[in-house]
């Protein structure tokens, strides 16, 4: 047992097959922004002319608008939101725990087409209204549909972590405070509302990130922000140095706002110094029902409003004659390149995640941080990089599915990486280090030991991978072989020539698809919540 102990303690080597794929697929996350780099200093002046135009600094302004408005509009919605499921006795609190989740299962560009194909100007009000007189509705283009969209859409970012930290709250400070003649209203808002300060940025900064790197709502909504300027110079002007530029320069807002975040949360600590009291059920008494009609409008809005406006135009497009062929194949492609993507995003997260954990070093530090950079890369960004790349130095890839998977591996494989590494913390080292000294091989300690322990980890990764894989709209557009639709590709083609049944059934399969998972893990912190209580 001694010697077993002094083996654990001793400093081991990483070994050389997973620290070289480890290293090659590193390379492989720098290769979109390092091209990036090159492409806009290849034509510095050019870059340099790009962006220091008037237009450009609009764009940005507009850019950064949006997202403190979605950002604060998601924080005002979730917030209340999540302590009313979580701790009142708000009426049927477990089905609206999972209803207020459920819009995050809507691609925020679904949410827009049915914005525009409802109050758009050949939409469902307007020809309602017509009979009546009323010409034309006020316009949802521009900011304030591609506000309402985002907002709708990323609300949940910030719920579900509000609720997690809500019911990990410490009861007993609310109580002190409440001893010590402090108000319900006062006590929230100095004591509780604190404690959830950490759920709260981590949520605002997913909301902020997303909304930063959108491009369907603002492109669908005709919003210039700078995913839709860079997707309009890439595909109208002859020089694309310019869209590298932009591209460049959207990257570095990105990481700006990641760093920035950084440096606001402080270091401040939030923990309980004592055990945890489950928070109690707070008593709504004359609000009850109040809170109940607004957990029903924003049901509305979030969620009845977009699933009707879908079935609406998938009746019509059914009575019309209108053929399923195109949603069946669609379909298909998409379930194959996001089942493809999330098996090749696990497969290289597993050597990252195995040398974090085990062999921690300045070196394997920085090719997981590394290897985290596709969390902080718009889609738009990786993606035209990788058009520049292929088309002047790997033609053989150039519109191929394999450089379609590697652009989703880039962009979504932080998301396997961060489910692996998780599971692998928890599994005993003792256990590995007992098969070696049995004189089993690395290869098959990990096969026999380590693997069967992080499955449920592993799975869970290749689960996220293959939901957002599914959603993913720029990268699939700009990186799609010729012919090869996709669920994604067929809403937003229709929805940009304004064939709103046509983009019904595609969108309408999107939803189910994301909102199977999305269901049962609400419901699985709903048990665990009432397992705590109990």
């Amino acid at each position: 047992m001694s010697f077993l102990k002094r083996a654990m303690a001793a400093p081991v080597s990483p070994p050389l097959v997973p620290l070289l794929a480890a290293a090659v697929i590193a390379l492989a996350m720098l290769l979109p922004p390092a091209y990036l780099v090159v492409r806009t200093l290849s034509d510095a002046s050019s870059a340099w002319e790009e962006i220091y135009r008037d237009r450009t600094f609009q764009y940005v302004i507009n850019t950064a608008w949006l997202a403190v408005a979605v950002t604060a509009g998601a924080i005002v919605l979730a917030v209340p939101l999540a302590w009313l499921t979580t701790v009142t006795d708000l009426p049927f609190k477990r089905f609206w725990a999972i209803v207020m989740a459920l819009p995050l299962a809507i691609p925020s560009y679904v949410v827009a087409f049915t914005l525009v194909s409802a109050l758009g100007p050949r939409g469902i009000v307007q020809d309602a209204l017509s009979p009546l007189g009323v010409e034309r509705l006020p316009d949802i283009y521009g900011f304030p549909g591609a506000w309402l969209a985002l907002t709708f859409s990323t609300f949940p970012y910030v719920l579900l972590p509000v609720r997690a930290a809500i019911q990990g709250l410490d009861s007993s400070l609310h109580d002190a405070a409440r001893s010590l003649g402090r108000g319900p209203w006062r006590t929230f808002f100095t004591v509780t509302l604190l404690q959830m300060r950490p759920a709260i940025a981590a949520g605002a900064l997913l909301v902020a990130l997303y909304t930063i790197s959108d491009f369907g709502v603002v492109s669908i909504l005709r919003y210039d922000s700078l995913t839709r300027v860079i997707y309009v110079q890439y595909t109208s002007a002859f020089d694309r140095s310019a869209a590298a530029a932009l591209a460049l320069l959207l990257v570095f807002l990105t990481l700006l706002l990641v760093v920035t975040d950084g440096f606001t949360r402080g270091r401040a600590r939030y923990f309980a110094r004592s055990p945890r009291a489950l928070p109690q059920v707070v008593n709504l008494r004359a609000w009850r029902w109040p809170a109940l009609a607004a957990c029903v409008v924003v049901a509305a809005l979030g969620l009845l409003t977009p699933l009707s406006i879908i079935l609406y135009w998938l009746l019509r497009g059914v009575s019309a004659g209108q053929t399923t062929d195109f949603a069946v194949e669609a379909g298909f492609n998409s379930v194959y390149i996001s089942g493809v993507a999330a098996i090749v995003a696990v497969a290289a997260a597993l050597p990252i995640a195995f040398l974090a954990t085990r062999h921690s070093s300045v070196m394997t530090r920085g090719i997981e941080k590394v290897a985290y950079l596709g969390f902080a890369l718009p889609g738009v960004s990786i993606a035209l990089a990788l058009v520049f790349f292929a088309a002047n130095y790997a033609i053989a890839v150039y519109q191929t599915i394999a450089l379609l998977v590697f652009a989703y591996v880039v962009r979504f494989l932080p998301q396997a990486l961060s489910a692996s590494r998780s599971s692998m913390v928890q599994v005993n080292p003792a256990a590995e280090e007992a098969a070696r000294s049995l004189g089993k091989g690395g290869l098959e300690v990990f096969r026999r030991i380590t693997l069967p322990q992080i499955m449920p980890g592993v799975l869970a990764g290749a689960a996220l991978v293959f939901l957002t894989t599914m959603k993913e709209l720029p990268a699939t557009l700009l990186l799609s072989p010729t012919g090869f639709n996709t669920l994604a590709t067929e809403i937003w083609s229709a929805t940009t020539e304004a064939f709103f049944t046509r983009a019904a059934l595609p969108a309408l399969i999107l939803i189910v698809v994301s909102a199977t998972p999305m269901v049962f893990t609400v419901l699985r912190e709903s048990a665990l919540a009432r397992e705590a209580g109990e």
